[in-house]
């Protein structure tokens, strides 16, 4: 045996285990950090309530601020949907800020309206951020709502909803809502109506402003190349004159009556296809079971698909808000396959009660639903589940973690408390003559002409 090699085969084999202990480090930081356990945000209040989520990025040339109003359009006044989506038109009414961002900022500038929230997203050069926070201060504190601008925000929001055609599709979606919720506020778009936001004045805008649009009632998400030191002395010189609420206005609505049990079909003259849609009451977002409900969608659009192949457009849904929301099936059908497909959908909630779902279908489900949890990777995905998790108040624990550690009686037992005994809501949209056959006396008919209401353009207020 040479002893020179002898002599250097420990110190190759240390450097080969370095190596490799190296490279596992590397990929337990890059899954880490996939998974969002490696980012979480440094968190700070200012002394008006106003939380702030701050994650520096050095070197980054560019920042994101992602501010969030706690309280969405589950708060439109009723016979009023739209108000708080309209109280987000206003924050911003100018479309030449939205062009100032884009093109001397270089970022970009936009409000979503949601059942939950208000979501304001601005981004630009971090050397830019004391312009970025005077939007934001001059949106949340000098809203604009005079007489002109509050009529000519409506007008705009009446026009948008009017230009957009109303599908089969987009009928289903909107008519299963009332029919499951009925007044309660889940029951009519985020977005408003034509004939809602027609009833909208500027008095309800600035109730809706003076109970909601407060420091308190808000958190701002900060990513990106600028130093805590300087952001923090921005956001107290800028945003510490925003200021608290006076009271609270938590979530306590009256729970809706049970939907009625007949299947509704609205009529569409000569329409080839169906829309179906059958839904049940869902589980809140908070909830423990929450993400259990969401692998569950995925095992029962399968089902369903499997059992009735010409469904078209399948999905299945588990739609989550701070207040229970719904699981609903939907797809497009032949108009003779409607009366099946409810029943097939019928039939799959009860299998998942009586027997839960295979191992297989567990595992295929939840590596469907680990690639949605684990995309954080752009900025603007990794501040949604920052504000999420503070909106929904959401563990810090491991979603993946949490995803891997359920079973099949888990997702069973989570079927038994969605479906059993669960009072349903089915829509169908397509040709009543047909329709009514199928169903016979288990269905309520409605007209067309009443839904089309809703998108009609009513007269200008005076």
């Amino acid at each position: 045996m040479n002893p020179e090699k002898s002599r250097h085969r420990p110190l190759e084999q240390l450097s080969h285990r370095f190596v490799l202990i190296f490279a596992l480090s590397l990929a337990f930081l890059s899954s880490a950090t996939a998974q969002g356990n490696l980012t979480e945000p440094s968190r700070q209040q200012l002394l008006n309530g106003l939380t702030i989520l701050f994650s520096p990025r050095p070197g980054d040339a560019n920042v994101l601020l992602k501010l969030r109003i706690q309280s969405g359009a589950a708060f439109d006044l009723s016979g009023k949907a739209g108000t708080m989506a309209l109280l987000g038109d206003a924050l911003f009414p100018d479309p030449a800020t939205r062009e100032y961002v884009t093109e001397q900022l270089g970022g970009k500038l936009e409000v979503s309206t949601s059942y939950d929230s208000i979501d304001v997203t601005i981004s630009g050069k971090a050397s830019e951020l004391e312009r970025l926070i005077e939007f934001l201060r001059a949106a949340v504190l000098t809203t604009n709502l005079s007489v002109e601008n509050v009529t000519k925000l409506r007008e705009a929001r009446l026009t948008s909803l009017s230009e957009h055609s109303t599908s089969p599709s987009q009928i289903a979606d909107r008519e299963i809502g009332r029919r499951l919720f009925g007044t309660f506020p889940y029951a009519n778009p985020a977005s408003g109506t034509v004939e809602s936001i027609s009833k909208v004045d500027r008095a309800d805008l600035m109730l809706a402003h003076e109970r909601f649009l407060h420091a308190d009632n808000a958190t701002l998400v900060v990513i990106g190349g600028v130093e805590s030191a300087r952001l923090l002395r921005d956001l107290r010189q800028l945003l510490g004159p925003w200021p608290k609420a006076d009271r609270n206005y938590p979530q306590t609505f009256r729970q809706p009556n049970a939907p009625d049990s007949r299947v509704l079909v609205i009529n569409q003259t000569d329409a080839k296809t169906t829309e179906v849609r059958i839904a049940v009451r869902g589980l809140s977002r908070s909830d423990r079971d929450s993400l259990a409900a969401s692998v569950l969608a995925q095992i029962a659009r399968q089902r369903w698909q499997t059992a009735l192949p010409e469904l078209s457009g399948s999905f299945v849904r588990h739609d989550a808000y701070m207040l229970p929301g719904m699981f609903v099936f939907g797809a497009s059908v032949p108009t003779s396959s409607a009366a099946k497909a409810t029943s097939a959908a019928q039939e799959v909630m009860r299998a998942l009660i009586q027997t839960g779902p295979t191992t297989a279908e567990l595992d295929a489900a939840r590596s469907a639903v680990l690639s949605q949890v684990n995309n954080t990777g752009s900025t603007d995905s990794l501040a949604d589940a920052w504000l999420d998790a503070e909106t929904y108040k959401l563990s810090n624990a491991n979603r993946s973690a949490e995803l891997n550690r359920l079973t099949v009686s888990d997702l069973q037992r989570v079927a038994t408390r969605l479906f059993k005994d669960a009072p349903q809501a089915t829509i169908v949209v397509g040709d009543s003559a047909q329709l009514k056959a199928a169903f016979g006396d288990k269905a309520e008919i409605r007209s067309d002409a009443k839904t089309a209401s809703d998108s009609a353009v009513p007269p200008k207020k005076p």
